[in-house]
């Protein structure tokens, strides 16, 4: 099964920066007919993966994608399932 991973590590203050990956990382499993992408928020204080989470259930977005799984062994992680 092929996935696109998004780690947002090295941009986690950069408010814009995420939105804009966030969005490429969508489109990018769009155009290539990929079914899984993970996002790593991090653990982190939560606000960052909180960010993430408002970000997929915009409406425009969450037509995009078939289901959102966070992680219950990774709390530091969201996986985004796509149905092609």
């Amino acid at each position: 099964m092929a996935k696109l991973k998004l780690d947002l590590h090295d941009i986690y203050n950069k408010g814009g920066t995420i939105e804009k990956e966030l969005n490429r990382v969508m489109q990018e499993a769009i155009e290539k007919k990929i079914s899984l992408v993970e996002i790593i928020p991090g653990k982190g204080s939560g606000q960052l993966k909180k960010k993430v989470i408002r970000f997929l259930e915009q409406k425009h977005i969450r037509a995009l994608y078939h289901r959102l799984e966070k992680d219950d062994k990774n709390f530091g992680r969201i996986f985004v399932h796509f149905r092609h």
